[in-house]
């Protein structure tokens, strides 16, 4: 007999609008626990605000957010913070604070909870960074001193720092060589395999969302309007997926996904 599936996001009756504007209309959204979710669709369609408000950072106008089984309130501060705990952030750029070490970035989340031994954190963060693929000698560096794809890695140890069950990425491999690229989608599909998370990832980037995901979320007409494994969406007839995954920039990545057969 088979579990039944725990859903680790549950969005109903999203509405977000800013004014006139409506950039989601009654969105329904399911998250599995243990899956990798990628969101896609294109300018204007709310991407990042979807994030933003599945973290607390953006209030939608109307709906819930229900994150771990926790239905998320920007005005209780206390329990806010608790939820958070449970899940990391991958921003962008990284969001790395200029003015603070490597180890201190890191560190930062640990330092808050205030309840762990300075020589507890130390070890901590030195095991974060090795999770990433960083050497400890890395740990006195100004984030003025590392490459994009260091930045990025550290970035993923910070998100990391709490042991979370859920990890959010905001276009991880954005601004990297293919090298590095490649490399980052290696450390995110490990560290999903060996530590059990749940990650939500918005991405453009058609090499990383067929490498790694379960099942892709699709953004249009102010909806979802298609979740499900990569080759059933492929099968869809929607203007949107067919120029985002069928068009000309789509075509040398599906060559991944018949180099990558594990891809669902």
């Amino acid at each position: 007999m088979e579990s039944a599936i725990e859903n680790i996001v549950e969005i109903r009756g999203l509405w977000t609008e800013f004014g006139e504007f409506v950039v989601h209309r009654n969105l329904d959204l399911d998250i599995h626990r243990g899956e990798i979710m990628s969101i896609v669709g294109g300018s204007g369609t709310g991407k990042t605000t979807l994030l933003r408000q599945m973290i607390g950072l953006e209030r939608p106008t109307r709906g819930t957010v229900k994150i771990l089984g926790t239905t998320l309130d920007l005005e209780d501060a206390q329990k806010l913070a608790e939820i958070r705990a449970r899940w990391g952030m991958l921003f962008q750029q990284g969001a790395l604070f200029s003015a603070l070490s490597v180890f201190d970035n890191v560190a930062l989340p640990l330092y808050e909870l205030k309840a762990l031994p300075d020589d507890l954190i130390e070890d901590m963060v030195l095991l974060k960074l090795h999770m990433v693929g960083l050497e400890s000698k890395h740990a006195t560096k100004m984030p003025s001193d590392l490459s994009g794809g260091m930045i990025k890695r550290v970035a993923l140890a910070r998100a990391l720092a709490l042991e979370p069950e859920l990890l959010f990425l905001d276009e991880p491999t954005a601004g990297l060589d293919p090298e590095s690229c490649e490399s980052f989608v290696t450390l995110i599909r490990a560290l999903h395999r060996e530590l059990g998370l749940t990650v939500v990832m918005v991405t453009h980037d058609l090499d990383t969302l067929f490498e790694l995901t379960t099942r892709v979320a699709v953004l249009a007409d102010q909806q979802v309007i298609a979740c499900a494994p990569v080759k059933e969406v492929l099968g869809l007839t929607h203007p949107f997926i067919k120029e985002f995954f069928l068009g000309e920039r789509g075509q040398r990545a599906m060559e991944v996904l018949r180099e990558y057969p594990f891809v669902v």
